[in-house]
């Protein structure tokens, strides 16, 4: 198994493509289907040691290995059958997300730096790359902070993460950012799960699109505010 990080850039503009995968090389729909099996496999073992397999569950997850199985839910159910163990698991699932957020950020901020070496004349001031790296600076954890809080969102995190380690954004921010975010997620579901139970699945699914809403109205504000700040800023 390799893990394989692919960057694709176009003249004289931002990033293009960051796709993250991992899998077996030179493999057809068999081999997939024995990848599939064995992460299977991997996460009903992991998950029966409770706190601790959710541990490793969520870093396997965040670090770009594809499970077969909803780290929610997961969550969850081992804070409905063990309540005593709700906010342990929920402290250990933020441990591996963080570990495997920061693994995958490092891996990409390298393969980042060695690229803007070898290109910075594309760079430059005034190009389409430049603009792209001064937006990212100002907005972009905003793209980590909502698919990293909001579960059963659509939004691929790890690109996000991936973008963020290639454009270089501060280490300390990134990390307080998904740490914010994986807190809410994962606490609030525990309490959730000790509250109502099995009911809190179905909570969470029939409430996600509003959850979503509140969370992207308060990112658009964020953003309002930091437009506005930077105007006040360039009037004094």
């Amino acid at each position: 198994m390799r893990i394989i990080l692919q960057q694709s850039f176009g003249r004289d503009a931002a990033v293009r493509k960051i796709v993250f995968y991992t899998g077996f090389s030179k493999t057809g729909s068999g081999g997939l289907l024995k990848l599939k099996a064995l992460l299977k496999s991997i996460a009903d073992a992991l998950i029966a040691y409770g706190p601790l397999g959710v541990l490793v569950l969520c870093f396997l997850d965040s670090v770009g290995i594809p499970l077969p199985a909803a780290l929610d839910a997961l969550l969850i159910g081992v804070a409905v059958k063990n309540p005593q163990a709700a906010k342990l698991a929920a402290g250990l699932a933020v441990l591996g997300s963080m570990a495997g957020n920061y693994a995958l950020f490092r891996a990409a901020r390298y393969g980042g730096s060695r690229f803007l070496k070898q290109n910075e004349s594309e760079f430059t001031p005034g190009t389409r790359s430049e603009k792209f790296r001064q937006w990212f600076a100002r907005y972009g954890l905003l793209t980590v902070f909502v698919p990293a809080v909001v579960p059963f969102v659509p939004l691929p995190l790890k690109v996000f993460v991936v973008s963020a380690g290639a454009m270089r954004t501060s280490t300390g921010r990134f990390l307080a950012v998904v740490f914010l975010a994986r807190v809410i997620r994962y606490f609030g579901e525990a309490w959730l799960a000790m509250r109502l139970g099995q009911d809190a699945r179905g909570f969470l699914t029939h409430n996600a699109w509003n959850m979503a809403a509140v969370v992207l109205t308060m990112a658009l504000l964020l953003v309002a505010l930091i437009r506005w700040v930077e105007r006040r800023r360039a009037e004094a």
